[in-house]
């Protein structure tokens, strides 16, 4: 699978990155024998990039991950986390964790000090079993945006300057924080949920053009929108963005569709395809929670999209003019 540098760092990641949410028991609990052939699999089929953090699943999605890197060269391995949540030990009472099918062992306290920052590194090391990160982001700080651009990018690039990671960054679903970032910042790659897929190209009006202007990567991630785009066609009950998606949206989705299918591929394929048409966008990343989702992506990845697909979708008025989707 190719593998793309991420910014002017040393970092190269699978066009594929493997998504560490679903491990955690996002939506639903899952168990270590089913987590473990998604690795595998994802393993098999080229994928080096494995995405993780501290809040998938409290440590779950973690130490999963971790486990299948205790078998594996490790030099083959791109293995990104998070800081920004701290783990926090607690009596579960029975309880089960607010956001991921767990039991509620620990709780999550917002730090994006200095001190938060090494703390965090530290516990993710452990609970990897890994003896170094190679790309890590702050996380979610939308609503903490100015600690985590003050305080926890200057921890960041201390780690990079120490060579204790060789790449930095931020993830989040707010594409004009992230342009804030890359404009104020030395970062080498941003990650973005949802807002540069076939649904949603806001990443366009700021975010992409900054990239590119300052050679920073972006990682394009819920490239599905939580579901609307990962079937041939939007199922009952469908999501975008983690609710319920409008009728507006579906209507777009199942048009989309249409033009798909006129040209005999499927709408998650040309939605996989979408985002890395862009000269800024080093790669994509998918959560995955089972091995059949695996095989199935990587099907989906390996297609070929015919250029009609995008020039229809254009003129459809369902792609942005300024989206590049030719070679």
């Amino acid at each position: 699978m190719r593998r793309n540098r991420l910014g002017k760092s040393k970092v190269h990641v699978t066009e594929l990155g493997f998504g560490g949410g679903p491990l955690g028991g996002l939506f639903a609990s899952l168990d270590d024998e089913t987590a473990a052939g998604a690795l595998e699999a994802a393993w098999d089929s080229g994928i080096r990039y494995f995405d993780t953090s501290p809040h998938y699943g409290i440590g779950h999605s973690e130490r999963r991950i971790g486990g299948l890197l205790r078998g594996k060269p490790r030099e083959e391995v791109t293995l990104s986390t998070k800081v920004g949540r701290l783990l926090v030990p607690q009596d579960p009472a029975g309880r089960m964790d607010e956001s991921f099918a767990v039991p509620a062992t620990h709780r999550r306290v917002w730090d994006f000090t200095r001190d938060g920052v090494l703390r965090s590194v530290e516990d993710s090391l452990e609970r990897m079993g890994v003896d170094r990160i190679d790309l890590l982001f702050l996380h979610d700080a939308e609503e903490h945006f100015e600690d985590a651009l003050n305080k926890g990018y200057p921890a960041l690039a201390e780690l990079r300057a120490q060579r204790m990671v060789g790449a930095i960054g931020a993830g989040m679903y707010h594409p004009g924080k992230l342009t804030r970032l890359v404009e104020e910042s030395d970062v080498d790659v941003v990650m973005l949920s949802g807002r540069y897929t076939l649904l949603d190209q806001s990443a366009l009006d700021e975010l992409l053009p900054a990239c590119m202007d300052r050679g920073v990567s972006l990682l394009a991630a819920s490239i599905f929108n939580s579901g609307l785009l990962a079937m041939a066609r939007p199922a009952e009950g469908a999501t975008f963005d983690y609710a319920p998606a409008s009728l507006q949206m579906l209507k777009r989705a199942h048009r989309m569709a249409d033009v798909c299918e006129a040209h005999g591929v499927t709408l998650p394929a040309v939605a996989m395809a979408f985002p890395l048409r862009h000269p800024a966008v080093s790669g994509i990343v998918v959560g995955m929670r089972t091995a059949d989702e695996v095989r199935r992506n990587i099907a989906a990845f390996g297609v070929e999209i015919p250029a009609q697909v995008w020039d229809d979708l254009r003129g459809e008025g369902l792609l942005d003019e300024r989206a590049p989707v030719h070679a």
